[in-house]
């Protein structure tokens, strides 16, 4: 999977006057990001920008190859497969948000880029851990380790499962305060398993001014 990022930084409009002449602006940072995915393989993904209203599978993945297929997964139901053909997806309404992971499979002979527009989450950003497996992502459109960088909290025993379209899975352990074999990391756009031991909400404070 190849990840290509540009943010564009927008500053929005002034607010209105306050005593004293003050004004207040509204900062968004609003962009793109290219994902591809290799033709015939699957890859595991994340939204890394906050679509608004166009969050819907349909909205965000439009005009892939026939027969080309969305995995997510919840701990109660299981994985749940939304199929895209004769030009519509199964499910099109099916919602795909920010720091929610996914598998993409390509079924088609070239290699698929999507692109995710969107603006960048800001401020407080919590993702629900629960004890078990969990399919996630960062909520930003950043790469790095999963604790140093993403702030993503573990304690012992908790594992990180990162997924390559052509080695497979690679698997981490957090033992005696340490990973085994280095802390996994993942690029902009790539989700990945958490397997916890205890429930816990992945909270981070995340601005870009």
């Amino acid at each position: 999977m190849r990840t290509k990022t540009l943010l564009l930084v927008a500053a929005v409009g002034a607010a209105g006057s306050l005593a004293l002449n003050a004004q207040v602006y509204s900062v968004n940072a609003v962009g793109y990001v290219n994902v591809t995915v290799p033709a015939g393989q699957m890859a595991c993904l994340c939204v890394p920008l906050d679509p608004g209203a166009a969050n819907t599978v349909a909205d965000l993945l439009p005009g892939v190859p026939e027969g080309t297929m969305v995995y997510t997964f919840d701990q109660a139901s299981g994985f749940t497969i939304n199929t895209y053909m004769f030009g519509e997806w199964s499910v099109p309404d099916q919602t795909l948000s920010p720091g929610q992971g996914f598998f993409l499979r390509n079924v088609g002979t070239e290699d698929l880029t999507i692109t995710f527009v969107g603006e960048v989450p800001q401020g407080t950003l919590t993702i629900d851990l629960p004890a078990g497996f969990s399919l996630v992502g960062s909520k930003v459109p950043q790469a790095g380790a999963v604790s140093t960088d993403l702030g993503l909290p573990v304690e012992e025993g908790d594992m990180v499962y990162t997924f390559d379209p052509t080695a497979g899975y690679a698997i981490s352990t957090f033992m005696f305060g340490a990973w085994s074999g280095g802390e996994p990391e993942v690029d902009v756009a790539e989700g990945f398993w958490v397997r916890k031991v205890n429930p816990v909400t992945w909270t981070r404070e995340f601005s870009i001014q």
